[in-house]
Formats: C-alpha cells, sequence, structure tokens
C-alpha cells in the first residue's frame, strides 16, 4: 500500500516543477527544507534519544546519500527545464538498469539471458527517445542527459538506502539525508547565485505541495517500504511514475508526448522489468 501511494503521489512531482518559474535549484531546495521542517517536530519529540545511537561510520554514509541525493534532484529537475515531462521521467527511473549492472559487476548478482535482453532492450529504447529528442533540438538531448545523470544518482540513493535502513529508523534516516540534501542545493544556489527570496507567493506554495505529495508522501514512503522489501522492487515500482506523469502532463500541461518519446518508452518499461526479472535469486545461484 505504501508504494501504491508512493507511485501516485511522485507522479505529481514534474506536474509541479514544471508550474514553477524558480531556478531549478532553487525548487530542489527548498521542497527538501520545507520537507525537513514537516519532520522537525516530529524528530523533537520522539526521536531525538535515537540520534545518540547513530555510529560515525552509519552518519557518514547518510551525509554520502543526502549529497548524491542532492545530485539526483539538481540534475533532474533541470532537464525539465530542456525536455519533456515524459522524455526527462522515463530516462529518470531507468535506474534499475544501471543497479542491474552494478550489481552484476560489483556484488556478482548475476543475471539470467532475460535479464540481458531487457537491459539492452531498454538500452535500444533510450537510443531511440534520445535520437529523437536530439533531432527536436540540442536543448531537448541537454535535457536526456541530465535525466540520466538523476537516474544513476538515484539508483545510487535506492542502494544506499536499502544498507542504512537496516539499522535506523525512518524518521532519523529521512531527516538527515534531506537535511544534508538541503545543505547541498543551498551551496548550489550560492554558486549559480540563484535567489532564493523575495518570490511570488504561488512560488513557495508549489514548494510546499512538493514538499507534502512528491516527497513525505513519496520518497519517504519509499524509505519507509525499504526496510520491508528488496531495493530492486521498490526501484522496479518506480515504474508507474513515468506513464502517471505523463498523462498527468497530458491533461493539466496539455502536453502530448514526442512521438519518438512513446516508441523509446514502450521499449524501456518493459526493458527495465524484464532486467529486474531476470535477476538470479540467491538459492537458484546456489544450485
Amino acid at each position: 500500500m505504501a508504494i501504491l501511494i508512493a507511485v501516485f503521489s511522485v507522479s505529481f512531482s514534474a506536474i509541479f516543477i514544471r508550474w514553477s518559474n524558480a531556478h531549478p535549484f532553487v525548487i530542489a531546495a527548498y521542497r527538501m527544507g520545507i520537507t525537513c521542517l514537516f519532520l522537525l517536530p516530529l524528530v523533537a519529540v520522539r526521536y531525538k534519544d535515537e540520534f545518540k545511537k547513530i555510529q560515525k561510520d552509519e552518519l557518514i554514509f547518510m551525509v554520502a546519500i543526502g549529497m548524491v541525493l542532492a545530485l539526483h534532484f539538481g540534475a533532474w529537475i533541470s532537464s525539465l527545464e530542456e525536455t519533456s515531462v515524459a522524455s526527462s521521467v522515463i530516462l529518470v527511473t531507468s535506474h534499475p538498469l544501471f543497479v542491474a549492472i552494478v550489481s552484476h559487476y560489483l556484488f556478482r548478482e548475476r543475471l539470467k539471458t532475460i535479464g540481458y535482453i531487457g537491459i539492452v532492450v531498454a538500452f535500444i529504447g533510450i537510443i531511440v527517445l534520445s535520437v529523437g529528442d536530439l533531432g527536436l533540438g540540442g536543448s531537448n538531448f541537454r535535457g536526456d542527459i541530465l535525466a540520466l545523470i538523476g537516474s544513476i544518482a538515484a539508483g545510487t540513493y535506492i542502494l544506499g538506502g536499502r544498507k542504512s535502513r537496516r539499522n535506523i529508523s525512518l524518521v532519523p534516516y529521512v531527516f538527515i539525508v534531506y537535511g544534508v540534501c538541503t545543505v547541498c542545493l543551498l551551496g548550489a544556489c550560492a554558486v549559480v547565485a540563484a535567489p532564493l527570496y523575495p518570490l511570488p507567493l504561488e512560488e513557495y506554495e508549489l514548494f510546499i505541495l512538493m514538499a507534502l505529495i512528491p516527497t513525505i508522501l513519496g520518497h519517504t514512503l519509499y524509505n519507509y517500504a525499504l526496510k520491508y522489501v528488496k531495493a530492486q522492487i521498490i526501484s522496479v515500482s518506480l515504474l508507474g511514475e513515468p506513464i502517471g506523469s505523463t498523462i498527468l502532463a497530458w491533461i493539466l500541461l496539455e502536453e502530448v508526448p514526442p512521438q519518438f518519446t512513446i516508441i523509446g518508452g514502450c521499449l524501456i518499461l518493459p526493458g527495465i522489468y524484464l532486467a529486474y526479472m531476470g535477476r538470479k535469486r540467491k538459492n537458484e545461484r546456489n544450485h
């Protein structure tokens, strides 16, 4: 149930971002910062003692995860200024491919034949989508590259979260990770001289919606589920986001996805699913 709610919630993320006129780093910084403010009373009342139990190596690891999350949001939100919602969200949710490849070579989690087929099919889809966007102009292709960078960061974030969530409660975990992410994004705003204030009231309203719906009801519920299900299941469940976001963009933004995006998406999403299904389980590897 948590995963279903999370998929529905994160589908609104691209829509809220498109409605905003703020700099991508400003959007990301406010989104994560407001989320931390929402979590602060809960942290202060119920979880303050748990922070004392966190080991130094665990804290360092969570700081690293927060930095990766900042890279994810910075790259992905920037991509939405350059390319279509459908292209951006399809590419940013392709991280199960990178998770499968990294697991294969780094953790020696071998794939079945169907897994290799899925990876090939998905990468063909990425090429089709990207070539189509390249034909629409350099801006679209740059957006695709940024979305892919965000995708790699998202896969790293999910793998890291699976490790940390085994020993640390949800609220302290996300509060630290989101806090580090916010600090990094504020630093990025300073580097590019992106103004944080003053902004129109409508912008702050959008930032609050982003914090409540796609972040707390989306990403935080994903983190909650990480304790109970495998990271790969979480990663594959995110395939619902590009479908939901594309439909919402069609309805709310009147943005019809380009033809090559539809063709590429019809290859990428099934390919990702096959790549996941092709992972060998431990008991299979032992025989």
